[in-house]
């Protein structure tokens, strides 16, 4: 079965908005910004290099009738075609290659049909002759008068051939001169640039001998701590009345190694996501569908030993050896700057166990980046729906306490599952706890993470609606936007705050207590996304068609805090993982990661591929997951530019299985908050629960 193929669902705007057609597509596309036309009255740009025997003023006095319609230059070469319009010979023939008319008139043509103009190329050289007699330098004057055939004596030669020697000679002498300056300034620049990299070099060298002494340091101070509680150990066996509190020394020491274990530095946050997350997670690992194996084969690794583990682990450093190294020489070298900087290197520098800041960061990031490898299904669901073909899934969204989860698409129907219950009833069809229909296709969901029950819409027409889940009805409505809306966003401090972006070029910002927009940002291009700062009611980020990212302070709309500039495509999603690092993706195929209160970038991700369609994004501290047209998600771990994980949604359907898996892309992904488990779904309509695996 094909995806149909639905006008509706092109992203792009009209051809009068956009200045063009489009071709619709069974999928999201992404807004393109509008081209500036050309100006047909523009004379030829200064930058062209002038014809050698002329200057460029002098084009406007040449007969226009003697330029080449292609190159607009004085023709070269002339060649006639069959429909009487001349060109030079190597233009009309370059555009031959291209196409098969006439550039004047649109004739059929091919290089069968030009000839060569002789009359044309003879009067063409008179011309040439006159101009360089009216404006030609000296030199060109005098080539003109000898082949001609000028006459001077033999004198008047030798006195010229003399003063064009020492011409020559003094021309010489000066390029040579600036050659050496120029050959002297590069070995200068060359050495300090390397006397600069081999201080950086040096310092680096410092920073990893002092952190392999402090690591050898922690390292034998955790084997006195094994050995002295050995010796305890072997006392307690030894002495039969200590044996009673044996199994109580065994329990206080693996609770406190267990707990050492799960808060390892920058591990605390990924293992667990609250005691909802626990207790979810804790029955979806007794479920019998945690143990199906993922796209790439395989069982489970509970068999594998910790020697094993460990061994994984060692080999995923070395195959993104060199993202490690620039990330550790990059916390290294901020963390000893900014000491540096407050002259508080020697009590801040490090901590009681000799590990300074920038190493205590680099292991946090590289025991989170070394835990997981791939992804795994836990669980899958089909999102039909018997009276609609289309089961894109444009947007999906947990809720307050990783309770349930909403999604929504192009079936103009919102749904709430509850979480467990997909986890733990193995059940390839469930249905939904709560449905509510709409009038449009829907693009964005957002829920309210102070009033549980409360979830906001944007759809197609550019309506904007809160939804009480609990009665299933419309709490408020909005209908400013002329245009699609394609996202909306509760803010997490003032939750009776939301925001939208839309195709109208408009950002609004509503409040759920008034029937109308309380603030408007009129901008240039499309919205493609909108979002607020989890740390901030006042400060959105706008991703914009424009292919910048537009970071507001709400209480100044005239003009951005800050502009963030590097895609080369549209800005289709924008996500904060803190309250100053936002990331961000584009159709140029990239992730990108901004601080915004620096207003620098940090990093560029790349390994998936989108190019024209919404293919959903996702953050939590650590982890940044995305879509991808080629069907598959993708993990990054912020860190590193590289994949950390990826999974292909693989159809079970033979007949399914069949059809061209190019037509089915990933369109929305979501992580359970800080937990590795996260939802995905696809344009087909499957959804499917992820989640990190060693």
């Amino acid at each position: 079965m094909h995806l149909e193929t639905d006008e509706n669902l092109s992203l792009l705007a009209d051809p009068q908005q956009m200045g063009g057609q489009t071709t619709s597509i069974a999928g999201a596309l992404v807004p393109t910004v509008k081209s500036e036309p050309a100006d047909s009255s523009a004379e030829p740009p200064s930058a062209m290099p002038p014809p050698p025997s002329q200057k460029l003023q002098d084009l406007e006095e040449v007969d226009k009738d003697i330029l080449c319609p292609i190159c607009m230059q004085i023709i070269k070469d002339a060649f006639l075609t069959v429909c009487g319009h001349s060109f030079c010979y190597m233009c009309i023939v370059t555009h031959l290659q291209n196409k098969s008319n006439c550039p004047c008139c649109s004739h059929f043509l091919t290089t069968n049909h030009i000839y060569p103009n002789f009359l044309l190329n003879k009067l063409l050289t008179k011309t040439s002759a006159r101009q360089i007699a009216k404006s030609g330098t000296p030199l060109e004057q005098l080539r003109q008068a000898l082949e001609q055939g000028c006459e001077a004596s033999i004198k008047e030669l030798e006195s010229l051939l003399y003063l064009i020697a020492e011409k020559k000679s003094k021309m010489e002498r000066e390029e040579a001169e600036t050659n050496l300056q120029i050959l002297l300034d590069f070995l200068h620049c060359l050495k300090k640039k390397k006397l600069d990299e081999l201080s950086e070099i040096q310092s680096d060298l410092q920073y990893i001998k002092e952190d392999i002494h402090a690591v050898e340091r922690r390292r034998i101070e955790l084997c006195r701590r094994r050995d002295r509680y050995s010796a305890k150990l072997r006392m307690l066996i030894d002495d039969p009345p200590s044996k009673s509190a044996l199994p109580l020394l065994m329990d206080k020491h693996c609770g406190l190694s267990v707990s050492r274990t799960a808060m390892a530095p920058g591990q605390g946050r990924m293992s667990s996501g609250g005691s909802q997350n626990r207790k979810v997670d804790g029955k979806s690992s007794a479920s019998p569908l945690i143990l199906r194996k993922d796209s790439y084969g395989g069982s489970d690794t509970q068999s594998l030993t910790h020697s094993g583990l460990a061994l994984a682990r060692k080999r995923r450093v070395h195959a993104q050896f060199n993202d490690l190294q620039d990330c550790y020489l990059q916390k290294r070298r901020y963390w000893a700057r900014l000491s540096s900087e407050k002259q508080e290197r020697d009590r801040h520098g490090s901590n009681l166990e000799g590990y300074s800041e920038g190493l205590e960061d680099f292991q946090s990031v590289l025991s989170t980046f070394t835990r997981y490898s791939r992804l795994r299904v836990v669980a899958e669901l089909r999102h039909g729906d018997l009276f609609h073909s289309a089961n894109i899934v444009s947007s999906i969204e947990f809720d307050r306490d990783d309770e349930l989860f909403a999604t929504a698409g192009v079936s103009r129907r919102i749904k709430i599952f509850e979480f467990s219950s997909v986890v733990n009833e193995p059940s390839d069809v469930q249905c939904p706890v709560a449905e509510m229909s709409t009038r449009s296709k829907l693009s964005c969901l957002s829920w309210n993470k102070y009033a549980k029950n409360h979830i906001a819409s944007s759809d197609y027409e550019g309506i904007v609606t809160v939804w009480d889940v609990t009665t299933r009805q419309s709490v408020m409505e909005y209908e400013e936007h002329e245009k699609r809306a394609w996202s909306v966003d509760f803010s997490r401090t003032e939750p009776s705050m939301l925001v939208s972006g839309s195709d109208d070029c408009k950002v609004k910002v509503w409040c759920t207590k008034q029937e109308a927009s309380v603030l408007n940002i009129d901008m240039k291009a499309n919205i493609c996304s909108v979002k607020y700062n989890p740390g901030s009611s006042i400060h959105i980020a706008v991703g914009s068609a424009d292919h910048h990212i537009h970071y507001y302070d709400l209480r100044k709309i005239s003009q951005p805090l800050h502009i963030f500039s590097g895609h080369r495509k549209a800005v289709s999603y924008v996500k904060f993982l803190s309250n100053n690092e936002l990331a961000s993706a584009s159709t140029d195929s990239t992730l990108r990661l901004w601080d915004v209160n620096e207003n620098v970038p940090l990093r560029v991700f790349r390994g998936h591929a989108n190019e024209k369609n919404f293919v959903g994004l996702t953050v939590n501290s650590e982890y940044i997951a995305c879509g991808s047209e080629t069907n598959e998600v993708f993990v990054y771990h912020k860190a590193i530019s590289r994949p950390a994980a990826w999974h292909r949604f693989v159809s079970t359907d033979t007949d399914e299985a069949d059809e061209d898996a190019g037509s089915y892309f990933i369109s929305a992904v979501c992580w359970k908050s800080d937990s590795p488990t996260m939802l995905t779904a696809n344009s087909q309509g499957t959804i499917k629960v992820l989640v990190l695996a060693p």
